[in-house]
């Protein structure tokens, strides 16, 4: 199987090493890829929000199947022009890809299907959002209703940042605030039937215990030891199959990942939000103890033949990725420092190391966005694989480099949902 993964990030990265690994995949090929997706790919430069242009490129390469990563160019319709062109796309269509490209409309579905999810009003005034906030109260939580690189939602106990946020963003979804820890489960569908991937946890602020900026995620791990063992099977039974059911009644029915995040409260699991593809960086820990070739599942998902195939198999072991951020993430991003030691990181035994934000500028590696590098570490558990992926992150220096030191530390890993909230 010769396999098309577009986008630049962690997230790329990660499928095109689960990819490399699975001895039913002959050819990789990445578009635009980064200097470390080089390593185990065939790069093309291909703009990833030129859908005719990503077609075209599958269609010269031959590819049997296309997986498109990131949000914008799925919500900018390029699977549609990706199957427009008779090739497999793992990766919804314009249509299904609301769920992610608005707030509002993913509300709307999960109201109609039933899934439990926080009470939400949408808002286009700043007056209907003072409204909401108070109807609600503290702490508030407001979303940005379209597309944010993982930025657009602030929560917190000060009305006023609430409402400037509201202001910065036309229209918003203000909702009641859910209390407990947050996860990710990850559903591979095909639009009837779904396979779900490991639980995970993500660690979404700048700052040690879960302070300071949001951010697009600092570190991951799974498996979550302490939560529920039924977890995923009760998100695929209350949230995803009646999803999934609801997508197919309005006609647009959902291919692709169905990335649920939730909150694990007092009254059960209760939705945050929807992504339509893989998150990152809670996906890289996902993929690094799946055990089941990765190729197949998303070739079946996407022609729709999801229930011949087994679901999902993993290993016993654990994962931990820490991510490298350049100075000053969130807010902004340093280019072009000198990245060093990622060699000696890769080299240590059960450690990978995964680009997002790399260059290479007059043959050095050199930071090119915000989240830089993430030094993923698989041990025989959550502890091992801590130790390891840290002792490994020590190799790495650029200048101004930030990263976490409570990722995956218990009891901070359990209560990041909340404590980040406050």
């Amino acid at each position: 199987m010769k396999t098309l993964v577009i986008g630049t990030g962690g997230r790329e990265h990660a499928l095109v090493l689960a990819l490399a690994n699975d001895p039913g995949v002959t050819e990789v090929h990445a578009a635009p890829g980064n200097p470390g997706i080089a390593a185990d790919a065939t790069l093309h430069a291909v703009d990833p929000m030129d859908g005719a242009a990503v077609a075209e490129l599958a269609v010269e390469i031959g590819a049997d199947l296309v997986i498109v990563g990131p949000e914008a160019p799925l919500v900018a319709g390029v699977a549609d022009a990706v199957t427009g062109r008779g090739i497999t796309c793992f990766g919804p269509t314009l249509a299904a890809a609301r769920l992610e490209g608005s707030k509002a409309f993913s509300k709307e579905v999960m109201a109609a299907a039933g899934v439990p999810t926080a009470g939400s009003l949408t808002c286009t005034t700043p007056d209907e959002a003072a409204a909401a906030l108070d109807a609600f109260g503290a702490p508030y939580v407001v979303k940005d209703d379209a597309l944010a690189a993982g930025k657009g939602v602030v929560v917190t106990g000060d009305r006023d940042e609430a409402l400037a946020h509201a202001a910065t963003c036309g229209t918003v979804v203000v909702e009641e605030f859910l209390d407990g820890p947050e996860v990710s489960v990850f559903a591979v569908c095909d639009g009837a039937t779904a396979h779900a991937l490991r639980p995970a946890q993500d660690f979404k602020r700048i700052f040690d215990g879960g302070r300071g900026a949001n951010t697009g995620g600092m570190g991951s791990y799974t498996p979550l030891t302490w939560a529920p063992g039924d977890l995923a099977a009760t998100v695929l039974e209350t949230v995803v199959q009646p999803t999934l059911d609801e997508m197919v009644r309005r006609g647009t029915p959902f291919r692709g990942c169905l990335y649920v995040g939730l909150a694990l409260t007092e009254a059960g699991p209760k939705v945050i939000e929807f992504n339509v593809r893989f998150g990152d960086p809670d996906i890289q820990p996902v993929l690094a103890t799946l055990e089941s070739p990765l190729g197949e599942l998303l070739l079946a998902a996407a022609q729709g033949r999801l229930a011949e195939v087994p679901a999902p198999t993993f290993r016993d072991d654990a994962c931990v990725t820490v991510v490298l951020a350049s100075a000053g993430y969130p807010e902004s991003s340093s280019k072009g420092d000198v990245i060093t030691g990622v060699g000696a990181a890769n080299g240590v035994n059960d450690v990978d190391v995964i680009h997002a934000g790399t260059a290479i500028v007059d043959g050095s590696l050199v930071t090119a966005g915000g989240r830089v590098l993430a030094v993923r570490a698989v041990g025989y558990d959550v502890d091992d694989a801590r130790a390891r992926a840290y002792a490994a992150a020590d190799l790495i220096t650029f200048e101004g480099m930030q990263r976490r030191s409570d990722i995956a530390a218990e009891p901070l890993g359990v209560v990041e949902g909340a404590a980040a909230r406050d």
